[in-house]
């Protein structure tokens, strides 16, 4: 069901850790948040691990570098090797040296994750725009990035040169909230030259490129919190995929998501890795899951019954994706989502 349009979450009759081979981990949101483990991840990852999943951490964050990452997971308490690790900064590296020659010179907005990456695809990282770069790539530099980079990459792209950019999330959960991601910084350049530039990470075929290349994985199962880059790079693989809401996602924006972005599965956090999903199956005009009922019409979503909210929730994702079809559901979601206390 993979790569089309979804109308109802799956089930699964065993844990999905057994289903699957390898688990495609996002991190920021997913795994910690603001450089601490969420709830239950530790516990978790280590009983799917030593099950034999083998767990890959994908991230679109291009800060860091894939030993810096796992160096920190392993801290965590979630042993990782830098094999383990697969970043946007990567996967931009290679776009970008399928493109230029090798020994280019780049100028870099961001930080040593992507200089790191770039160096090892033979190419050599800069800082101004007056070094005679032939390229510019851009990922997130961490919350005191200067301001002047944004200014030295507008005019580097101004002169014409391509311009690439590791991902384009708008937002990055942290330990204090929701702060502004390299998307919103790619938006300072984009206004200040009315160029596009062209991007590698979640949601698009570059990160899966990447990923598959480094992992080998034959069974996969993406893990994210965002619809948008983890559900829908999901989505454009052609595999499947978990939502955890541990991150970005909330239970309002999933029962109105748009076919790219609606998961194969759905749980409260990484928990749902070593358990089967529960069916939910039609119910005279409803969708039933657990001791919940869902339906549409009247210009609204209905939610009726009681028990684990998170079924109520896959009722509702299947009463709002079947009654949308191929677009986004148009009925008033409020006061079912809120019976839910998500």
């Amino acid at each position: 069901m993979s790569g089309t349009s979804r109308t109802r979450p799956s089930g699964s009759s065993t844990a999905l850790s057994e289903a699957y081979d390898t688990a495609l981990l996002d991190l920021d949101g997913v795994v910690y948040a603001g450089g601490q483990a969420i709830d239950h991840a530790v516990e978790a990852l280590g009983t799917a691990r030593d099950g034999g999943m083998h767990l890959a951490y994908v991230t679109n964050n291009a800060l860091r570098t894939p030993a810096a990452v796992a160096e920190h997971l392993t801290e965590l308490g979630v042993p990782a090797e830098p094999t383990d690790v697969i970043t946007s900064a990567q996967a931009v590296a290679r776009l970008m040296a399928d493109q230029l020659p090798a020994g280019a010179r780049v100028l870099v907005i961001g930080g040593e994750g992507l200089r790191v990456a770039l160096r090892e695809r033979g190419l050599e990282p800069v800082e101004s725009a007056d070094d005679d770069p032939v390229a510019v790539v851009q990922g997130y530099g961490g919350p005191d990035l200067a301001w002047g980079r944004f200014a030295e990459a507008s005019y580097a792209v101004n002169r014409g040169l391509p311009w690439f950019a590791s991902n384009t999330d708008l937002t990055i959960p942290g330990a204090r909230g929701i702060a502004p991601g390299n998307g919103a910084a790619v938006e300072v350049v984009r206004i200040a030259t009315g160029a596009e530039p062209q991007v590698a990470g979640k949601p698009l075929p570059p990160m899966h490129r990447e990923t598959v290349l480094r992992t080998g994985a034959e069974r996969p199962l993406v893990v994210g919190d965002r619809l948008d880059t983890d559900i829908e790079g999901a989505f454009n693989g052609g595999v499947d995929s978990l939502l955890v809401l541990t991150g970005v996602t909330d239970a309002a924006q999933l029962v109105t998501a748009v076919p790219e972005h609606r998961p194969t599965y759905i749980d409260a956090d990484l928990r749902g890795l070593l358990t089967g999903q529960p069916e939910v199956t039609e119910d005279g005009g409803g969708f039933r899951c657990g001791g919940w009922t869902a339906s549409a019409g009247g210009g609204a979503l209905a939610l009726k019954g009681d028990g684990d909210a998170l079924d109520g929730l896959r009722a509702l994702c299947a009463a709002a994706w079947s009654h949308a079809g191929d677009g986004a559901c148009d009925l008033d979601a409020d006061k079912a989502v809120a019976r839910l206390g998500l």
